[in-house]
């Protein structure tokens, strides 16, 4: 077709387009029969790196001003700013008056599904503001703190390299204690951008055979048999000349080893640096919660095998009073129903032993009701029901090491893996080199991408809907003779989660709740009534100054609590209740 002809087809199709739109009524995207128009039609199909995470928070802040704040709490050591989205409508009150709800994801460096978990959370919380009523709500009621990346260092280095090593932060380390930092690490020998596995064939030498029903995985033989081949480990050479390969990474350390809570020296839990708090990441982030202690919830995402953890990490820590694993059970449990493939578990028993976690820290240092989930389960490839149970039958496709290669095959087309193949080493000679991507195993395929980020969001917001909200209901007043008044007030926590934790309390990490009375009158007596509906003795309050009540166990969860107070004079009596992580709540009466 010439270029006149392409003209005069262009200006049909514009002239029809028009006449069309001038004839044809403008259809909502609803009438449309699609989902409402977006504001930002953000694509989650992808990895971001952190310039990208960047990118996008101030895309998201500009969109959505009245609602977004965007700060840096700080900087990685490598110079990379960690960004953190403040959500509170300013209209319903100030961040620091709300219960307050902290996200963090990315911790280690090549865990990343969470970055997009904390975005996508951002975005539909602005997204439906205006749609879904209790997503209103949520944003009304609470604040929510979302940091993306815990670990920026780790991040970009997984995603721009070969993913080998990335769990670490950056800082150097000398792991191999030559006196040397960080300078042998793996190597990239064939230039293909994966780290593989290394064999070696050596004929009735070897510790491992060839499957015989598939070749590509090898099987250690039994006792007193011989193979034909040996692995070597991961792809790498002996850079430090020490007779050791890959011993030396970069970092070496563990970013979620170094919090205040059960934090043990480096020959007990490795990776823990040299004393808490040492990483400049989590020393900021530790600083900006310590800053508000209107923080209720925490949440931190790490991979992978479907976890909802909670702490305590060790077991020789103990366990928490049983008020608060009440609270943890039911969070947990809903999680369990909200979360296929995922289990509820205590750290050290459903994982292994962490000494000196986040989530320790903020649940026994700040008193935040805190979990840890680790997102993907394998177990989610199986989802149709003829597979479901097959997972340990050793004759089905899907057993053992076979399913990696099953779903890999049929699912992503044998984009995941690299087959073997000869290689010359410079130090083992003749070999093969083969393996899986940095993708693969750990981070979920792309195409499950949206309904783990949805279930996940869904879970922190379930949980931070839990955290504390107070109220004050019915109050009444009754002349008890001359200018002597009883009035009463019912003071609610409505949600599951106490204004002050059991552990807390006992560990002194969270101010008293205060309830305080204003106005001109004399406070005679206070005490708390037994039940309003039978009669019986008030429980006085013994304290010095009635005007001004502590609470040192603050107000249990979903319990509703009637104050009493002798009151002598006349006006009006206001009554507040003020709760670091319940919010401040009051009320009037007339004494007349």
């Amino acid at each position: 077709m010439n270029a006149m002809k392409m003209t005069r087809l262009a200006s049909a199709v514009v002239t029809l387009t028009a006449a069309t739109l001038l004839t044809v009524p403008a259809l909502s995207a609803q009438q449309r029969g699609s989902d409402p128009e977006h504001r930002l039609n953000l694509t989650w199909d992808r990895w971001l790196d952190h310039d990208e995470i960047g990118e996008r928070m101030q895309l998201m802040q500009r969109t959505w001003p009245d609602f977004l704040t965007l700060e840096s709490i700080g900087e990685s050591y490598g110079g990379r700013e960690m960004w953190l989205m403040t959500i509170n409508n300013p209209r319903t009150g100030a961040a620091s008056s709300k219960a307050a709800m902290f996200i963090e994801a990315n911790v280690h460096g090549n865990e990343i599904q969470g970055a997009e978990v904390s975005l996508y959370t951002i975005w539909y919380l602005m997204e439906n503001y205006d749609r879904i009523a209790e997503v209103k709500r949520l944003v009304d009621e609470r604040v929510f703190h979302v940091l993306p990346t815990v670990n920026p260092d780790g991040r970009d280095y997984f995603l721009d390299g070969t993913g080998s090593g990335a769990r670490t932060g950056h800082i150097p380390v000398d792991s191999d204690g030559d006196g040397l930092f960080d300078e042998d690490g793996a190597n990239d020998l064939n230039g293909n951008g994966v780290i593989e596995q290394i064999r070696k064939y050596v004929p009735g030498q070897g510790s491992y055979r060839i499957s015989l029903e598939d070749p590509r995985m090898m099987e250690a033989v039994g006792p007193g048999q011989v193979g034909d081949w040996e692995l070597l480990g991961s792809e790498g050479i002996d850079d430090d000349g020490d007779g050791r390969v890959n011993e030396d990474p970069i970092g070496g350390y563990d970013p979620n080893r170094n919090y205040a809570a059960d934090w043990q020296p480096n020959y007990i839990q490795g990776g823990s640096m040299n004393y808490p708090f040492q990483l400049p990441e989590a020393r900021a982030i530790n600083d900006f919660m310590v800053a508000r202690p209107n923080i209720a919830g925490f949440q931190s995402f790490h991979n992978s095998g479907g976890m909802i953890l909670r702490p305590p990490g060790s077991a020789w820590y103990g366990d928490y009073p049983a008020s608060d694993i009440r609270v943890y059970d039911e969070i947990g449990e809903t999680g369990e129903r909200m979360l296929p493939y995922y289990n509820y578990y205590v750290i050290w028993r459903g994982l292994y032993t962490v000494h000196g976690g986040s989530i320790d820290w903020t649940n026994d240092g700040l008193g935040i009701v805190s979990f840890s989930n680790e997102l993907w389960n394998g177990g989610q490839y199986f989802n149709s029901p003829l597979l479901q149970g097959q997972q340990q039958d050793a004759t089905s496709p899907i057993s053992g090491q076979k399913s990696r290669f099953f779903f890999d095959d049929l699912l992503e087309h044998g984009d995941e893996y690299v087959e073997w193949a000869p290689f010359d080493h410079p130090e083992y000679g003749a070999v093969e080199m083969g393996g899986w991507k940095k993708l693969s195993g750990r981070v979920n395929p792309r195409f499950l991408s949206m309904e783990l980020f949805h279930r996940n969001m869904a879970f922190t917001l379930y949980h931070a809907d839990m955290m504390p909200k107070m109220s004050m209901g019915e109050t009444s007043v009754e002349r008890v003779g001359g200018d002597l008044w009883r009035v009463r007030v019912d003071i609610t926590n409505e949600r599951l989660i106490p204004t002050i934790t059991a552990e807390a309390r006992d560990n002194r990490v969270v101010a008293p709740d205060l309830i305080t009375v204003s106005g001109g009158s004399e406070i005679v007596a206070a005490g708390w009534v037994g039940s309003k509906l039978r009669p019986g003795p008030t429980d006085m309050i013994d304290q010095h100054d009635l005007r001004r009540i502590v609470l040192r166990t603050g107000a249990p969860g979903r319990a509703t609590k009637t104050l009493e107070y002798l009151v002598r004079g006349s006006g009006t009596l206001t009554i507040q209740y003020a709760s670091q992580k319940g919010g401040t709540v009051s009320t009037s009466v007339q004494l007349r």
